[in-house]
């Protein structure tokens, strides 16, 4: 009996962890710049989706622009900490798909951090798949690690935000992180698509 492989697709119609050969070809066959490999265990696979990210199979070659069929998230501060604000856009038009209302006081990484999580909550009550960019490594290890260590003293005026952060965490501890954290390459392709230009 043949031993069973999972199929990590970076770059194809959907990206995932597929469990079949056919439902991997059905992603990449035909589809320009299509990245993916196999592997011998889900672990093993998870741990390259998620870590590799939009890095290239071969590390020489660097990715050239980014993945369009995305997300991208941003959040927006009067001050850090100060008012937070967070939003996420489809990266091909720049369309907004959710967004949140202003925190009376958090720090610009909570507001990345929410941001990102809100966005694995909105794939998964959409039932797609989409890569997530994100311009916060900080944020981005906090929900790789499913847990946020923001610096910002808890009381009655942060409470708001702490509460978001308790519930993202939650979230996070009993759900798996279903689409590939991405970084954005603020360098070569200018400010992330969600961005609030208030640098």
């Amino acid at each position: 009996m043949a031993k069973k492989k999972y199929y990590v697709v970076w770059q194809g119609r959907r990206p995932g962890i597929y469990q079949s050969w056919d439902e991997c070809q059905k992603q990449v066959n035909g589809y320009k710049g299509a990245r993916f490999k196999s592997f011998s265990s889900k672990e093993e696979a998870e741990r390259a989706y998620y870590t590799e990210g939009n890095t290239s199979i071969t590390p020489s070659k660097k990715e050239e622009t980014y993945i369009r069929d995305s997300m991208s998230v941003d959040a927006g501060t009067h001050g850090n900490p100060g008012p937070v604000e967070y939003r996420g856009v489809y990266t091909k038009d720049g369309s907004i798909l959710f967004e949140h209302q202003p925190f009376s006081k958090g720090t610009n990484n909570m507001g990345e951090f929410l941001a990102i999580v809100d966005a694995l909550i909105w794939q998964e009550k959409q039932g797609i798949k989409l890569p997530i960019y994100s311009d916060s490594q900080t944020a981005m290890t906090w929900v790789t690690k499913k847990k946020a260590k923001p610096t910002l003293p808890r009381d009655k005026t942060t409470e708001e935000i702490w509460e978001a952060i308790d519930r993202a965490e939650k979230w996070l501890q009993t759900n798996a992180i279903s689409a590939p954290l991405l970084k954005w390459d603020t360098k070569a392709w200018g400010e992330i698509k969600a961005d609030y230009d208030r640098k």
